[in-house]
């Protein structure tokens, strides 16, 4: 019942926020100079705001930190922000400060940059940050900055670790197509469940870890243009590739485990003359050494263990497995393929276009040395994990169903266990 009403809270915050943004830009302009500015500005707007900030003159709020729910914090909620490019293109400063009323505990960050290469945009940055992250979910760091007003799948994870981080990081562009980052670490890591991981002769609750992480960004087929001295990217092209290294280091600073990693994900698009597409993606991630669950590998698993279908209704995710349950499996190596065919949408009328999507995906992993993660019960992936569902997007305010169904080696004996019935949620501005 409180999980239900935190969600509505969610919900009302974001449908106020849409609404607010909206009346902004809901004016007439007195003359057709006045009208290009406000093309000028609302599209400058909206841009920031698809990347997750609400623009001021100085700082961009970012709206990631406003309201938010998990298992484990509960409501989660604070402010955060970054200085904008009126503020300065060559310095920025970020920082939030969020508080989860169900743990009871406050986390943040801060940070800085300084871009000492403006024709290569290249940026040395640095970071501290106390705060929770889901264990198993290995993320790409050249990755575009994330952003949904309604995150789905955070509603149901309860399996974090605290981490206490300073991190140094450099990025660089080597061309418009061939984007680079390089980090340094250093983490203190508490996982918040019953956890022990066996090496070194010895047995882990709470660790030290050394990173040290390369990555590069390959999308040979964008397409851009030289506009006001500067490449503005003009056409998004396929296919694109990711490849990213991560080497941990045993004593230095005082980490506990040598252990390296390779992460690649490829994505194609293809499109079709009738406004469908179809969307591939490729990921693949392997781990060795002394790797402790914390970054090792999960699915992206969307399933919360309740009883009923009903119970188990939620939101579906964006390239999340429905019908696979929370902490369910993890490995050390691994791959995904996920194929998603988005049909032309339905024109009822001007505004009103639902679109039906059909979607496959497929996950194959395993582990070595299973045992030497204790007091946590779980399968991997050696058989292969397979479900196949549809979703009708868009039916009302962004708003949508979906329907996915698991089967092959990993079918439960429970019929209804294999079904997934969820919403979507969409928006475009």
């Amino acid at each position: 019942m409180l999980k239900h009403k935190y969600t509505s809270t969610l919900l009302l915050c974001t449908t106020i926020f849409l609404f607010s943004v909206s009346f902004a830009f809901s004016q007439t302009p007195k003359d057709s100079t006045a009208a290009v500015n406000d093309s000028i500005k609302k599209a400058n707007f909206l841009n920031r705001l698809g990347n997750g900030f609400f623009p001021t003159k100085f700082l961009d709020i970012d709206l990631r930190y406003l309201v938010k729910f998990n298992q484990y914090e509960g409501l989660r909620s604070g402010l955060g922000g970054q200085t904008s490019n009126e503020f300065s293109d060559k310095y920025r400063i970020n920082a939030y400060l969020v508080y989860g009323f169900v743990d009871k505990k406050s986390k943040y960050s801060i940070g800085g940059g300084v871009r000492v290469a403006p024709k290569t945009n290249t940026w040395i940055n640095l970071s501290y940050t106390d705060d929770l992250q889901e264990t198993g979910s290995t993320q790409f760091i050249l990755d575009k900055r994330f952003f949904q007003f309604f995150e789905p799948r955070l509603l149901n994870i309860d399996l974090f670790h605290k981490h206490i981080t300073t991190k140094l990081s450099v990025e660089h562009e080597i061309s418009p197509k061939l984007l680079t980052e390089t980090q340094f670490s250093t983490s203190n890591i508490s996982p918040t469940y019953s956890y022990n991981f066996e090496a070194n002769n010895t047995v882990y609750h709470a660790f030290e870890v050394s990173l040290a992480k390369v990555a590069f960004q390959y999308n040979p087929f964008d397409k851009f243009d030289i506009k006001d001295g500067k490449q503005t990217l003009i056409k998004s092209g396929f296919p694109k590739f990711t490849l990213q290294y991560t080497k941990s280091f045993k004593d230095v600073l005082g980490a506990d485990f040598n252990f390296s990693k390779v992460d690649f994900r490829t994505i194609q698009k293809f499109n079709y003359n009738n406004k469908a597409n179809t969307l591939l993606t490729l990921t693949a991630g392997f781990a060795h050494g002394d790797t402790p669950l914390t970054h090792l590998y999960h699915a992206y698993p969307n399933n919360i263990r309740k009883e009923t279908i009903m119970q188990r209704f939620s939101v579906a995710g964006i390239n999340s497995f429905e019908t696979m349950f929370f902490n369910e499996f993890f490995s050390d190596r691994f791959t995904s393929f996920i194929v998603k065919h988005y049909f032309a949408p339905f024109k009822i009328t001007e505004r009103y276009q639902p679109q039906l999507v059909l979607i496959s995906r497929y996950a194959l992993g395993n582990m070595n040395n299973i045992n030497r993660h204790q007091n946590l019960d779980f399968n991997t992936l050696d058989k292969g994990y397979t479900e196949t569902g549809f979703e009708i997007n868009k039916l009302l305010f962004g708003f949508g169903l979906s329907a996915t169904y698991r089967y092959g080696a990993y079918h439960l004996p429970k019929e209804e266990d294999n079904v997934a019935v969820k919403f979507t949620f969409n928006i475009t501005l």
